[in-house]
C-alpha cells in the first residue's frame, strides 16, 4: 500500500479528539502522542531493523475508517517505509480506551460498550460509549487510565505494523494490499499464521522496550473477542480468524519472558 505524505498531515496535532456525547470534553491522546510513540519505537529497534524504516515512522490519513497499516511513500526520490494510521483509528482507540477505563469505576460498562460495537452496521466505524456525559467518567483518574490504555494499544499495534517492514511481510504482500476500487486490503488478511505470530512477538518486544506493556492491547483483543460478530474493519487490527483468548495468553507469556530477560528482538 502506497500513501502520499503531505506536510500538513505530519503537522496536524490530533491531540484533542472531541467526544460528541460530552460537550466541553476532549481526549488529550491523539496523533501528536502517536508520533512520539512511533519515534520511540524506531529508536528502540536494533540498527539492523531501524535502517529499513524512517525515524518518524507514522503518518496520518484523514479517513473515518479505523485503519492502521504498513505503508511506503517517496521522499526526495527515496522510498520511505512507515505506518499509516487514520483519524478514525485514533477515534476508535480513544473510545475503547475510555470504555475500559470507565469499567474500573462502573463494572460492566466495557462489556456494554463492546456489545454496542458488535451490533453496528458494516458502514459504521465508531460507537459512542453510553452515558459519556456523566462527570464521573471524565475525572483525572479515569482519563489517566484512558491515556495509559491508549498509549499501550497504539504502541503495540504500531510496533506490529512496523515489524511487517523489517520482517519482509510488506514487501511480500504490498502488491495485493490494494483491492477493487482502490480500497485498502488489510495485510492481516494476507499473512500466514506464522507470519502474524512472529510479528506479534517482534511488536511486543519493541513496545516493551519503550516501557509500554501489553495490558492495553489485551483489552482491545478482549473487546473484539466479545463482539457478537467480528466486524470486517477489525481485520486492520487482528486477522479475522485469530484465536484472541490464546493470543492474550501468549502476550502474557511474552511480557513475563521480557521482564525476566528471556525475550529480545
Amino acid at each position: 500500500m502506497k500513501v502520499k505524505v503531505s506536510a500538513l498531515a505530519l503537522v496536524i496535532a490530533f491531540s484533542a479528539v472531541a467526544d460528541a456525547n460530552a460537550p466541553g470534553h476532549s481526549y488529550s491522546s491523539g496523533f501528536s502522542i502517536a508520533m512520539k510513540i512511533g519515534q520511540g519505537l524506531f529508536e528502540a529497534l536494533p540498527s539492523k531493523f531501524g535502517d529499513q524504516i524512517t525515524a518518524d515512522p507514522v503518518t496520518l490519513q484523514a479517513q473515518d475508517i479505523p485503519i492502521i497499516t504498513p505503508a511506503m511513500t517517496s521522499d526526495d526520490n527515496k522510498s520511505v517505509r512507515l505506518v499509516a494510521i487514520s483519524a478514525g483509528f485514533l477515534d476508535f482507540i480513544n473510545h475503547v480506551s475510555h470504555a475500559k477505563a470507565i469499567d474500573r469505576i462502573q463494572p460492566g460498562f466495557f462489556d456494554s460498550y463492546v456489545q454496542n460495537l458488535g451490533r453496528m452496521n458494516s458502514d459504521q466505524y465508531v460507537a459512542e460509549a453510553p452515558e459519556i456525559i456523566d462527570p464521573r467518567f471524565w475525572t483525572d483518574d479515569v482519563l489517566n487510565d484512558q491515556i495509559s490504555y491508549f498509549s499501550q494499544m497504539v504502541s503495540m499495534l504500531m510496533a506490529i505494523n512496523l515489524s511487517h517492514h523489517y520482517l519482509g511481510h510488506y514487501s511480500k504482500y504490498a502488491d495485493r494490499m490494494i483491492g477493487p476500487d482502490n480500497k485498502p486490503v488489510p495485510i492481516n488478511q494476507l499473512l500466514s499464521q506464522a507470519e502474524w505470530e512472529v510479528s506479534v512477538k517482534a511488536g511486543a518486544c519493541n513496545s516493551m522496550d519503550c516501557a509500554l506493556a501489553t495490558e492495553g492491547l489485551k483489552a482491545l483483543f478482549d473487546a473484539i473477542d466479545k463482539m457478537p460478530r467480528r466486524p470486517p474493519r477489525t481485520a486492520y487490527i487482528v486477522p479475522q480468524n485469530a484465536d484472541l483468548k490464546k493470543l492474550n495468553k501468549q502476550l502474557d507469556r511474552y511480557e513475563y519472558d521480557f521482564f525476566h530477560g528471556k525475550l529480545r528482538n
